[in-house]
C-alpha cells in the first residue's frame, strides 16, 4: 500500500486549481445563481503573516465554499489594510524614531512613501499565504485602502451621507496618544495591550440632592483605575443589591460600600445605612468645570 504524501499531494491540487482556474470557473457556472458578495474584511499588511493572520482566513474560506455548495455565486474580493498606526509604528521602529516630531524632520511625504513600500511588500507575501491555504480569492482586482480611488469613493459616499443630513457634530471621549499625536480607535488601542498593575485612585463627588443636606457636606467615595476618563465621567455605577454606609470624618459625610469601609484607615462614625437601590438617581457635582458639552448642560 503506496503511503500518502499529504505535502505533495496539496500541492499538486492546488497547481490543478491554478492551471485550470476551478476557481473562476465555480464563479462562472453560477451566472444566474443568486449573488452571495463577500469582500473580505482587510488584514492590516504592516508585517509578514503569521498563524495570527492564517486562521482567520480558513474561517473566511469555510463560509464561502459554504455558501458556494448551496447553490449560491459566491464573490470574493480581496482586501488590503494599508493605513493606520501598526504600519506607521512598524516604519518608525526601523527607522529608530521616537516621537511625531521625528517623522516631521524626516518629511511626511518621504515616511508615507517608506510605509507604502512597506505594504506593498507584505500584501505579495500575504498573496503568496492565500494561494498556500487554498483560500479562494479574488486577489487580481483587491481593494486597498491607500488606494486614491478607495479613498475617493469613500469621501463621495460620505458626502452623500452628508447630503441627506444623516451626519452630525458631537463630543466624544476617546483614547489618545500622546506619543503620535492622534486618536486611536478601539484595534489600535488594543495592538497595545498588555498586563500591567496601575495605582487606584478614590475621589469624592459631591452629592447636589437636598435629602442628603446635613452640617457638613456629603460625597460619595468612589474608587476607580481609569482617572483618564474623568474628563467626560456622566455618570457612577452603584450595585442596587449592595448595602452602602454613610459616615461622618470631621466636618465630611462620605457614602461608600459597607465591605470598603477599611479603605477610610481612620476612625469614623457611622451615621446610617442604605441599598444600592436607594440611591438611584442621586445627583452630583461633576469633577470639572461644565463646558460646551451637552451631556453636561
Amino acid at each position: 500500500m503506496t503511503e500518502l504524501n499529504f505535502p505533495k499531494l496539496e500541492e499538486k491540487i492546488l497547481k490543478f486549481w491554478k492551471e485550470n482556474g476551478i476557481f473562476e470557473k465555480s464563479i462562472e457556472q453560477r451566472k444566474k445563481a443568486r449573488n452571495f458578495v463577500f469582500y473580505e474584511g482587510p488584514p492590516t499588511v504592516n508585517a509578514e503573516p503569521g498563524l495570527h493572520t492564517a486562521f482567520p482566513r480558513f474561517y473566511k474560506d469555510i463560509i464561502c465554499r459554504y455558501k458556494n455548495m448551496q447553490g449560491f455565486k459566491v464573490l470574493r474580493k480581496a482586501g488590503w489594510d494599508t493605513h493606520g498606526l501598526p504600519v506607521e509604528l512598524e516604519i518608525e521602529k526601523k527607522l529608530g524614531f521616537k516621537s511625531k516630531r521625528d517623522i516631521e524632520k524626516y518629511g511626511v511625504s518621504r515616511f508615507n512613501q517608506r510605509c507604502r513600500k512597506l505594504t506593498e511588500g507584505v500584501i505579495k507575501d500575504f498573496e503568496k499565504l492565500t494561494e498556500r491555504i487554498g483560500f479562494w480569492l479574488d486577489m487580481e482586482k483587491p481593494y486597498i485602502t491607500s488606494d486614491p480611488d478607495y479613498i475617493e469613493t469613500l469621501w463621495w459616499i460620505i458626502k452623500q451621507i452628508w447630503q441627506k443630513r444623516l451626519l452630525y457634530q458631537d463630543y466624544k471621549v476617546v483614547s489618545y496618544c500622546c506619543r503620535c499625536g492622534t486618536s486611536l480607535s478601539s484595534h489600535e488601542v488594543a495592538l497595545g495591550y498588555e498586563k500591567i498593575k496601575e495605582p487606584a485612585i478614590y475621589l469624592k463627588f459631591e452629592i447636589l440632592n437636598p435629602k442628603f443636606e446635613t452640617k457638613g457636606k456629603s460625597y460619595l467615595l468612589v474608587w476607580t483605575t481609569t482617572p483618564w476618563t474623568l474628563p467626560g465621567n456622566v455618570a457612577i455605577a452603584i450595585n442596587p443589591e449592595f448595602t452602602y454606609s454613610e459616615v461622618k470624618i470631621d466636618d465630611e459625610y462620605l457614602i461608600l460600600a459597607k465591605e470598603r469601609l477599611d479603605v477610610l484607615g481612620r476612625n469614623y462614625e457611622l451615621v446610617r445605612e442604605f441599598r444600592g437601590k436607594d440611591l438611584v438617581n442621586l445627583r452630583y457635582e461633576p469633577l470639572y468645570p461644565r463646558g460646551p458639552n451637552p451631556l453636561f448642560s
